[in-house]
């Protein structure tokens, strides 16, 4: 089924009277709903909203692609909305979003709504495309730009010849595996073209790989790009030139990456290295330091649901217990499934972290020493355990690497998990395990004994280090030290620094836009619900566009305010029940003090941040 057929004229909107996200969302949902599309209009919305919590579907250049794959509704459509003007829909490009693409898929359809995101993404490349939508003022109009810029409906493309006998091949993928991986593509094989060189582009999507790259085509290749924000199969790029960068530099820096390619810049990858982070700027490879964060950030961004899922219900099931005893069946339910979502916190994180040093050979044996840990080590044996097991399946490569062809395939079935669960078995028994122990036992008497003056210190350090980056590795770094101490010792006090320390700078820019109208741009203006919204969830990012544009301003003032939030929940020995939720967790809370102080505690940070940044802000 084409984009044209799934496009109805009667859910096309061309003055959509939202002001903001939520809002624009509210009337997509309502108009799938008025016209028949949805049982649910709630349900269908809330399916919406899922997928813009997974990321933005806003991508830059004027256009948003809403969408959600839904029980609710009853057959696949697509709606057209034009916002004139624009407005704040969280774009990656942080530019007003005017065009929309929602698409309702039935949750029964197969690969329908990803064919149609992967062919609207590629339109969105062409050029021209956006500016004729924005023109548009009938249906027949919309129906006509679809026509001219859709492939489908374009006779077959004889391949060109070019003038150099440069062969280029390119892999794309994002996390979400839908818009930017077809952006990438388009960009790329765009670029290719200008510059004279032919390019082939592997597709690394959620529904599956395309265009796959033959081993013949790898062969004769000069120079492979690889634009990826997820871990793809680099392995069979042993010997080949490779120039490794971010999806966004596939879409953006497309020209860039076809010239470095054409140069011969880049490395020489080795199938060595396992899970080559590829290079950077200059074509050399990362640095120490960024191959362990990006490491440690694979595990940890695969640990996050079961913090964020376990911890909740298990927060949840403390509320149930205090108005149905801890014999009622909802408690003893939700208290055990929450705790069995904990159980895996330290496997799943030290066999990520394995599996992005030595690729899937190493997640079995990193699991394996995540569970080892956690019956003594805990977190930071956990996190050792699963930086030894990358490194010992790499060593077990290179040991293994000259057998005979013949013998090739015992290595994935028997040589690498054995020994490497051997090995690694053996290190965690012998030595790992027995130090650490020992260390983490140390740690969490000392943690436990915190009180007073040392407590409300340690809080605003931790929370202060939540506003400095924002989301980068000095915040994650003060987030991992939390849950490590609130999965071995219980001790939520950490969580709620941290916690608070999150909440405070979206607040703190809020406030600022709401007092201080005067100072910012009518952009900055309609952030202002969004950043309370955010604030309140426990979601920093919504502070980022503003810090990177006035990092000297927003960064000292969100410190200041976390760092006195932190220190309030510290002084009170405030202890957060769930590793997330922001003020959605406060239900579940000991007492009604507790929750009270917390609650003060994000007002307090942010009315201060919010008024320094206020005052030394020059009006924009």
């Amino acid at each position: 089924m084409e984009i044209r057929d799934l496009l109805k004229p009667e859910l096309m909107i061309f003055d959509l009277q939202a002001n903001d996200k939520m809002s624009a969302i509210e009337e997509i949902a309502s108009k799938f709903f008025e016209k028949g599309y949805v049982k649910d209009k709630e349900d269908f919305k809330n399916g919406l909203i899922a997928r813009e919590e997974e990321g933005s579907t806003a991508l830059g250049e004027s256009v948003a692609i809403p969408h959600t794959k839904n029980e609710t509704v009853k057959e696949p459509a697509v709606l057209f909305a034009r916002k004139v003007g624009g407005l704040d829909y969280e774009a990656l490009d942080g530019e007003p979003t005017e065009i929309f693409f929602a698409i309702g898929a039935p949750a029964g359809e197969n690969n329908l709504h990803v064919e149609t995101l992967a062919e609207l993404s590629k339109m969105i490349m062409k050029e021209g495309f956006i500016d004729d939508l924005k023109k548009c003022s009938s249906e027949e109009e919309v129906y006509g730009v679809i026509d001219k810029y859709s492939e489908k409906k374009k006779a077959p493309v004889v391949e060109e010849t070019t003038n150099s006998d440069i062969k280029l091949l390119a892999v794309t993928a994002c996390p979400n595996g839908i818009a930017h991986t077809y952006m990438a593509q388009e960009a790329l094989e765009k670029a290719a073209k200008k510059a004279g060189v032919s390019i082939k582009v592997e597709t690394n999507g959620s529904d599956g790989i395309k265009n796959r790259l033959t081993a013949k085509e790898i062969e004769e290749a000069d120079a492979i790009i690889i634009a990826a924000d997820k871990k793809v199969e680099t392995n069979r790029f042993d010997g080949k030139r490779l120039i490794q960068r971010p999806v966004s530099d596939g879409i953006r820096k497309s020209d860039e990456l076809i010239e470095k390619a054409i140069k011969g810049e880049g490395r020489i990858f080795t199938a060595e290295e396992g899970a080559s982070k590829g290079s950077d700027d200059d074509g050399e490879g990362q640095s120490f330091w960024q191959k362990i964060y990006g490491d440690l950030m694979n595990g940890i961004s695969h640990m996050l649901p079961f913090v964020i899922g376990g911890g909740i219900l298990m927060a949840i099931s403390f509320l149930v217990e205090r108005f149905a005893g801890d014999e009622s069946l909802a408690f003893t339910f939700l208290n055990g499934l929450g705790g069995d979502a904990f159980s895996f916190l330290i496997p799943i994180l030290a066999g990520f972290i394995a599996m992005s040093i030595g690729d899937r050979p190493a997640l079995m044996p990193g699991m394996v020493a995540g569970l080892m840990a956690s019956r003594g080590a805990g977190f930071i044996g956990g996190l050792i355990g699963g930086f030894l097991a990358g490194y010992v399946v790499n060593l077990l490569k290179k040991a293994f690497r000259n057998l005979p062809k013949s013998v090739e395939g015992l290595k994935p079935m028997l040589i690498y998990p054995v020994f490497g669960l051997l090995i690694v078995g053996a290190l965690m028994f012998f030595i790992i395990d027995p130090i650490f122990t020992g260390i983490n036992t140390f740690i969490n008497n000392w943690l436990m004994s915190l009180s007073g003056a040392n407590m409300l210190l340690l809080g605003a350090i931790l929370a202060g280090m939540m506003a400095i980056d924002m989301g980068g590795p000095i915040n994650k770094a003060a987030y991992a030290f939390a849950i490590g101490a609130f999965t071995d010792t219980g001790i939520g006090t950490f969580m709620a620094a941290v916690m608070v320390g999150g909440m405070v700078p979206p607040i703190a820019i809020a406030i600022a836009t709401t007092f201080f109208k005067d100072k910012f741009t009518e952009d900055q203006k309609k952030t202002t619900i969004t950043n309370y919204i955010l604030g309140l969830s426990f979601i920093t990012e919504g502070a980022i566009p503003f810090a990177a544009a006035e990092p000297t301003k927003v960064i000292p003032a969100s410190v200041i305010g976390s760092a006195i939030a932190g220190a309030i929940v510290g002084g009170f020995n405030i202890s957060a029940p769930a590793p997330h939720g922001g003020i959605f967790v406060l239900p579940a809370m000991s007492s009604l003090s507790q929750a009270l102080i917390f609650v003060g505690s994000v007002l307090v940070g942010a009315i201060v941040g919010g008024l320094i940044y206020g005052f030394i802000k020059k009006k924009d």
